[in-house]
């Protein structure tokens, strides 16, 4: 196989980011395990970016493990089906992951313990499908971003039909702490993400496959250098650990040397990146006709008793995989669900795990290390962390400072809420949370801006419809009175000529 040589770029690439201590043990070291059936799992219509799922399912109703169970809701969205068989008690809301703590509608499902499966339609030679075949297939089986993005996966798939794709990029470098369910998955499952990673690179039309794993999982890099052995098409690249290596932006230009425009898409450099879960799952959907109804999650933290890597069905709470892993054995400072730099804060155990729950950590008062933040110093460690070449601090203080547009114009669009900036700075200074805030601010005052956009347009386009209706009914007013008096004048001018004519015979 040739040997891909990273560009010079990576050179310079060693500037940014941070080192934190991996924790990735002893999960890392331990085969996966089955989580096994929670009493009631919670399926979240809202599991991916775009419209939430449409429910086809009634209360009290059996359904089978990978039946559909709600539909896709919009062009961008992705369907749900049942992660085992047994019976609906409810489409109710219920706490969710989201940063919010809102809560949100979903499906809660009874197991009844048997896990049948309904009929499923596998491919023998999935690799001799067309490109619309496996996108149509990734689609149906409700496949997203496996790596938290959460993006319908036939969606990005079916953007070689518009973009000219050359590179598909396998995203293995699972860079924040903790977490180890993608390096298990590579160990465990190399060949299906290879083949996974052909069908996708099928369906986009791109060339080349490029793996970037970091140099830390060498188990990892070796399953799956021996896997994709057979496929020129294929390379394994190792990366230098450091997070945020698993940044697309970052990986884009980590592996070919080409910076992706902040505000365009990587497929406007040829370019599409896909997780190496993702890939497993498309495999797995192609191959065998599974839809997405389980996923491998990290459990662990210094408050686990046994931290592991569980294969587990969507709709699982989190409390039942903590028991799964012998429980507490210190009470938790700070669940999360996800990894501890970009995961969200968990209050509920009930939360449930979704397609892009990629952690379930309980985190000690040891690991969190919480302390009050201080007035900024100046260092500009935050500048040297940051991914994107940003100014944090600059951010933060026109922020603080209520001048959102101006931090908006000098980047804050560009921010990928990473992390790095806040976990480097040594006053502790909050600065992911300035810029959550900030921008979500912004998007709710993009949101009214566009709402009274819309009532001045309605108020306009009303004004505009009462005045032409007035108008209407004055020229047809004034049509009316001019054939009246038209018609007026030729009955007085009949009536003469009749008089006249009578005259005239006298």
């Amino acid at each position: 196989m040739p040997s891909i040589v990273i560009p010079p770029i990576r050179r310079l690439l060693q500037r940014w980011g941070v080192h934190p201590d991996s924790h990735k043990y002893p999960a890392a070291a331990l085969d996966i395990e089955e989580a096994g059936l929670p009493p009631i799992l919670y399926l979240p219509l809202s599991q991916h970016v775009g419209a939430p799922a449409r429910v086809i399912v009634e209360v009290g109703e059996r359904v089978l493990r990978g039946q559909l169970i709600a539909s896709t809701g919009g062009k961008i969205s992705a369907p749900l089906h049942a992660p085992t068989s047994g019976t609906v008690m409810a489409i109710a809301e219920t706490v969710v992951p989201h940063a919010s703590g809102l809560t949100d509608m979903a499906i809660h499902l009874q197991p009844d313990g048997l896990d049948e499966w309904c009929e499923l339609k596998p491919e023998l030679y999935p690799i001799n499908l067309s490109a619309r075949e496996i996108a149509e297939r990734v689609e149906d089986a409700g496949i997203v971003g496996m790596g938290g993005a959460s993006f319908p996966s036939a969606v990005k798939l079916s953007l070689g039909e518009r973009s000219k794709i050359t590179t598909l990029i396998l995203n293995g470098s699972e860079c924040e702490p903790y977490l180890s369910c993608d390096d298990r998955l590579m160990q465990e499952n190399a060949h299906d993400i290879v083949e996974g990673a052909r069908l996708m690179l099928k369906a986009t039309g791109a060339s080349r496959v490029l793996a970037g794993i970091e140099d830390n999982k060498p188990e990892a890099i070796l399953a799956m250098k021996l896997a994709a052995k057979p496929y020129p098409e294929v390379h394994i690249v190792k990366i230098p650990s450091r997070y945020p290596m698993g940044a697309d932006r970052q990986l884009i230009k980590m592996l070919t040397g080409i910076e992706a425009p902040a505000d365009g898409r990587a497929a406007d450099v040829g370019v599409l990146v896909h997780n190496v879960g993702t890939a497993n799952a498309v495999y797995r959907a192609v191959r065998y006709g599974e839809p997405l109804t389980e996923r491998v999650v990290t459990v662990a933290g210094g408050s686990v008793k046994a931290p592991r890597n569980l294969r587990v069905r969507l709709g699982t709470p989190m409390g039942w995989l903590f028991e799964r892993c012998g429980g507490f054995r210190v009470p938790p400072a700070r669940v999360v669900s996800g990894g501890p730099m970009m995961g969200i804060g968990v209050q509920n155990l009930d939360m449930p795990i979704v397609k892009g729950t990629s952690g379930s950590l309980a985190l000690s008062a040891a690991e969190v290390g919480e302390r009050e933040a201080s007035a900024c110093i100046r260092c500009g460690s935050c500048v040297s962390a940051c991914p994107v070449g940003l100014l944090p601090l600059e951010m933060a203080a026109r922020i603080h400072a209520n001048a959102l547009n101006e931090a908006a114009d000098i980047g804050l669009d560009d921010c990928l809420t990473c992390g790095a900036c806040g976990f480097i700075c040594p006053s502790r200074i909050p600065l992911v949370q300035y810029f959550q805030h900030a921008k979500g601010e912004l998007a709710a005052r993009a949101r009214e801006s566009k709402r009274m956009d819309t009532i001045k347009a309605l108020t306009e386009a009303k004004t505009e419809r009462v005045e032409r209706e007035a108008r209407e009914k004055a020229e047809a007013n004034a049509r009316r009175k001019a054939e009246r008096e038209k018609a007026a004048a030729e009955a007085a001018a009949k009536k003469a000529a009749v008089a006249a004519a009578q005259e005239t015979e006298a």
